[in-house]
């Protein structure tokens, strides 16, 4: 599979890590019970089809990326760097705020 990083071009998968679903997480209170703390920790979705996937690009150039990758067949649709998906999320949730 190849990883089309934003900065250094289409990569080889074994350039980087592969780090979860791109997605917030709620995490629980401290004080919360073990059953919130167990799905918190434990229970992930695991949909068929596009999903954001967060990757470091451990032996290239170290950057944070999104990739938008099909689970069921492994073709990606496009990758951006975590930092400007990051900017665009806040910009959006500044402009529902106003």
């Amino acid at each position: 599979m190849r990883i089309p990083c934003p900065l250094c071009g289409p990569r080889d998968r074994r350039e980087f890590t592969y780090m979860g679903a791109a997605q917030a997480l709620d995490r629980p209170a401290p004080d919360a019970g073990n059953a919130a703390w167990d799905h918190y920790i434990h229970l992930r979705d695991n949909p068929a089809g596009p999903l954001d996937e967060l990757w470091y690009h451990e032996t290239g150039c170290a950057a944070w990326i999104v990739v938008t990758r099909d689970t069921t067949t492994h073709d990606i649709s496009g990758a951006k760097l975590a930092s400007d998906v990051a900017a665009d999320l806040a910009k959006t949730r500044k402009g529902a705020s106003a």
